[in-house]
């Protein structure tokens, strides 16, 4: 689940790691209003929506004075912002955060995430702050340093000191580093975080460390016991789809291409969209309708899949194990009928009752073409896409 920038930094100035000063505000009064409650000549306006890449794309103004600042949230809300992690639809700004100008000499960059194939907690740095550091690791590796934190020893000082001297800190600024780096550890840990990425993390020209920007991301997985963190929650900034489909307990994310899949387990969901690829075709979605599916899961299913304009057809992919394979069948021909599909529908089912199940779909008058096994359904799916009109 993804955090707000204003509420991010909330989180992280209660944990003591200095942040600018900053208000958020829904309209254009609220801005200005918040301008003048934070005093000073200069602020910056920042569109709040979960993409990173928000100054590019003229999400964040300078602004020098109250004017500016109105003009700037007026351009801003009630539009939606386009960059490179939203898509070609863009995300609503519903809300702005004015913030303090800040007097920047240096820009670093700062990361907490997960180390997958360590199983531990890395911690990355750069100095080259405020900038895609997706492109400095392929352009200039030598410029990223990471440490991994060791679950029962946890991050040590040591660590912090090894990485602020490799991003030329020095003096007073490395003790500022170091309480920063395990004030984050803390929040990471103790919400539940999957990501907290700063950048940038400036270095002004008194010499103090300042955490400019913050993306803060907690393990969804977690939220049961992250009751404060649920409750920050933006449903608006979230796919309408996958908002949905996590309401109905089922697993979704909205892809780009026109074959909806419906499949029950992620690994078989994977397979079933790489042999899609495989003969030809473009997955829609990944979903995944669990083990236990059931007629009406599969009912909203294809609800789910068929509010995406762009299908042409659909391949079901069900391992009947928990529920048997004819029941499934029953469930898809009645979905297919209430729901009105008007593509084609692919179904391979395997497991108890096979047989049975598949004697059904093909006895049916509804246009479901039953398939024999998993290549055969890609073969023919992809196939039913590209003739259909």
């Amino acid at each position: 689940m993804n955090l707000h920038e204003y509420q991010s930094k909330k989180i992280l100035a209660s944990y003591g790691v200095p942040v600018p000063e900053g208000l958020v505000a829904s309209n254009p009064g609220e801005a200005e209003a918040a301008a003048r409650a934070l005093g000073g000549s200069v602020w910056v306006v920042k569109a709040q929506v979960h993409a990173g890449g928000r100054g590019k794309a003229g999400g964040v103004k300078l602004a020098r004075d109250l004017a500016e600042v109105t003009a700037a949230a007026a351009g801003m809300l009630g539009q939606r912002l386009v960059t490179k992690q939203t898509g070609a639809a863009g995300l609503p700004i519903e809300k702005v955060y004015v913030e303090s100008g800040s007097d920047i000499e240096r820009e670093l960059y700062l990361s907490f995430t997960l180390n997958r194939e360590r199983g531990r907690i890395a911690v990355v740095a750069s100095a080259a702050g405020g900038m895609d550091i997706e492109q400095v690791a392929h352009d200039t590796p030598e410029q990223i340093l990471s440490v991994s934190v060791h679950p029962a020893a946890g991050l040590q000082p040591w660590q912090c000191r090894q990485l602020g001297f490799g991003i030329g800190l020095e003096g007073e600024q490395l003790a500022q580093f170091q309480s920063i780096l395990l004030a984050l550890y803390r929040v990471y840990t103790e919400k539940d975080a999957s990501l907290i990425e700063i950048n940038p993390l400036i270095v002004t020209r008194a010499g103090r460390l300042v955490a400019l920007d913050c993306k803060l991301d907690i393990e969804a997985n977690a939220l049961f016991r992250q009751g404060e963190m649920a409750a920050l929650r933006d449903p608006g900034q979230e796919d309408p789809a996958e908002r949905v489909a996590s309401e109905h307990d089922l697993n979704y994310v909205s892809l780009d291409g026109d074959i909806a899949c419906m499949v029950n387990g992620a690994g078989l969901a994977m397979a079933t969209m790489d042999l899609i690829k495989l003969h030809g075709g473009a997955p829609a979605n990944f979903l995944d309708v669990g083990g236990g599916a059931t007629a009406a899961r599969v009912s909203t299913a294809f609800e789910l899949i068929l509010s995406n304009p762009n299908v042409r057809a659909i391949l079901v992919n069900i391992f009947g194990g928990i529920v048997r394979c004819d029941l499934i069948a029953d469930g898809i021909i009645d979905a297919v009928r209430d729901v009105g599909v008007r593509v084609p529908v692919v179904v391979r089912l395997e497991g108890t009752n096979a047989e049975a199940a598949r004697a059904r779909l093909a006895g049916g008058s509804l246009a479901i073409i039953p398939a024999g096994d998993l290549t055969d359904a890609a073969r023919k799916v992809v196939a039913a896409a590209r003739a259909a009109p």
